[in-house]
């Protein structure tokens, strides 16, 4: 049982390809096969693929330029997420024995990554985000950047047009930076005056989203996601002449859109109920194809010069692929593939603030109800849905059912939905959760003295503020890098998650300072009963050490019974050993609370 949960951690997978405009079969895309995540490219002319990047926290953030002849990645610091952008040639490798890689902008001191946007000749945009604020910078490789944009509220880039003369970036001038406008700047040539020109504003005002995706292949209206129904959906707008063009496709759910290579059709997505669906919307007819995909989760997609489309897919069952329109197979890793798992079977319990969707797997042997393990999706715009997660099989397979609740603050069940949680953070997704969790126990599901609250991230967050605020409901918690100590975390975190906790509270700690501390965990630390085992990334940017000591720290003054990992990297681990170190502690800490483990007595540590 163990080396099959292992395994599939270690089996090979690789990301969807991107490619270059100008040379269609030169692609970049990233995969674990050396054992940590780093970026390959694959030359499909001669099916050479080649690894670029070796690092030992991994590389995460790369991309083309249009003529396929550099990769761009970003270079930080044991996975702080603080640094710079290097590039080197196509298909060389991480050596440095072809020549090492360039810092092709070496005036820009390091920062967290802001977007990036390449254009030809080496002409790129990069976005940076500081404790001062956010910026544009633009530049030809090797010579100065010329700052473009900078204010002191978040925003990153989007994209160049294809002649590089119109520049798009979100920002959040308005002070709102979970609800972005949109600007298109006109970028100069270098020498005399300023360094780019405002086109177009586009803000939809206050609440409302408005996500700039891409320009029109050859063209210059842009591509934006808008929330203007309440849900996301895609918008064509001229910001040369300001007119705009809503996309009706008819289609439920929330929706993602990207443009086909000849700017005739667009690439839908269609997100609804943990699924997500594919589809082409014709420019000219209005008529929408749906493409031929298995039930589960598309998770990215591309639409390739030859009028094919290459996606990602996975289900709770079936480990990823990458296929395409054409019935192939396009890309496949080297090695065994990952062993399946079990699907995910939907339910629908009423919350107090409407029906509740969330995902249940099963484990195969083991009578009802199970030992369980609610696993809390970060973010919190995120959701969790049917594509196939290691971690989540790996507990099916030590016997413990799985839950997974979409609740307020989750993308995908629209606007209202996701931004319920303002104002009463924290509060608002434990209310879900206790709904579900009470479904769970009273359905026969799940064992009331066999019941834990794990989760990464916000999900740590949201788990250890469960311990607190519902400590009757839980047997214990887990939390990978959560949030512990609110205001804490505010201090010492990236400019750009104080302004979206801005945004949610309505304010910093100083200006709401009741706010937070009803929503951090460490204000409930003494309520606390349950054992607590918490996982923490030493350069972690996101959510620092120091308010996870804070906690732990209070737990020990307490005499609350906890365990600690502590591992050398960020927020999560790029390398797969680290992985699975990290769910084997996990693993080990939960089948000794609940018994499981030979000589364990539930609830003993």
């Amino acid at each position: 049982m163990g080396e099959r949960w292992q395994d599939r951690f270690r089996a090979g997978r690789v990301g969807l390809p991107s490619w270059a405009r100008e040379a269609p079969d030169r692609s970049l895309f990233r995969s674990n096969i050396s054992g940590t995540w780093e970026l390959h490219s694959w030359d499909r002319a001669t099916g050479e693929r080649r690894q670029l990047t070796k690092r030992p926290h991994g590389t995460e953030d790369g991309a083309l330029d249009p003529a396929g002849a550099w990769v761009w990645w970003f270079d930080d610091t044991g996975g702080d997420e603080f640094g710079v952008w290097r590039r080197q040639p196509f298909g060389t490798g991480p050596d440095g024995s072809e020549g090492p890689a360039e810092t092709p902008l070496p005036d820009l001191p390091p920062s967290h990554a802001g977007g990036l946007a390449l254009g030809a000749g080496g002409f790129a945009v990069v976005g940076r985000s500081t404790d001062s604020g956010f910026s544009a910078h633009a530049g030809t490789a090797g010579g100065p950047a010329r700052t473009v944009y900078a204010h002191r509220c978040e925003g990153w880039v989007a994209d160049l047009s294809d002649d590089g003369s119109l520049l798009a970036l979100a920002h959040s001038e308005h002070g709102d930076s979970r609800h972005m406008a949109v600007r298109v700047l006109r970028l100069r040539a270098e020498g005399g005056g300023p360094a780019a020109e405002p086109v177009a504003d586009l803000w939809d005002g206050s609440g409302l989203d408005l996500a700039p995706v891409a320009f029109e292949p050859g063209g210059r209206r842009l591509l934006v996601m808008h929330e203007r129904d309440g849900r996301r959906a895609p918008l064509l707008w001229d910001p040369v002449t300001g007119e705009e063009r809503g996309i009706d496709t008819g289609l439920s759910g929330e929706l993602r859109a990207d443009w086909t290579p000849d700017a005739a059709a667009l690439l839908i997505s269609q997100e609804t109920r943990g699924r997500v669906l594919l589809h082409r919307y014709d420019l000219a007819t209005g008529m929408l194809t749906p493409f031929d995909v298995p039930p589960g989760v598309v998770s990215a997609a591309t639409a390739r010069p030859d009028g094919t489309v290459e996606y990602s897919w996975s289900s709770s069952a079936h480990p990823p692929v990458v296929r395409s329109t054409s019935g192939s197979v396009v890309l496949e890793p080297e090695g065994p593939a990952a062993p399946p798992s079990v699907p995910a079977r939907d339910v629908h319990v009423d919350g107090p603030g409407g029906g509740v969707h969330a995902l249940v797997s099963l484990p195969e042997a083991g009578e009802r109800p199970h030992p369980a393990v609610f696993v809390v999706h970060g973010g919190p715009q995120m959701q969790d849905d049917d594509s196939f997660m290691p971690d989540v099989a790996a507990w099916v397979d030590h016997g413990f059912a799985v839950v997974r609740v979409n609740y307020r603050g989750s993308t995908g069940y629209g606007t209202a939905w996701r931004d319920a949680l303002e104002g009463r953070v924290g509060i608002t997704e434990l209310e879900d959760i206790t709904a579900v969790r009470d479904w769970a126990v009273g359905s026969g599901l799940a064992d009331p003295d066999r019941l834990l609250i794990e989760g990464g991230s916000w999900g740590g967050y949201l788990a250890l503020l469960a311990l607190g605020r519902r400590p009757g409901d839980w047997t214990a918690g887990i939390a990978a890098v959560p949030i512990a100590d609110y205001e804490a975390a505010y201090a010492d975190q990236m400019e750009a998650l104080r302004a979206f906790d801005r945004s949610l509270f309505g304010g910093s700690p100083d200006e709401v300072p009741e706010l937070y501390r009803a929503s951090s965990p460490i204000t409930y630390a003494a309520d606390v009963r349950a054992p607590v085992l918490v996982l923490a990334g030493e350069n972690d940017p996101r959510c620092p050490i120091r308010q996870v000591d804070n906690y732990l720290a209070r737990l020990a003054e307490l005499g609350s019974p906890h365990e600690v990992y502590r591992f050398d990297a960020g927020h999560g681990s790029f390398v797969v050993e680290e992985r699975i170190r990290q769910t084997a502690v996990e693993l080990d800490f939960a089948l000794r609370i609940t018994g499981q483990r030979e000589g364990a007595a539930p609830g003993a540590l």
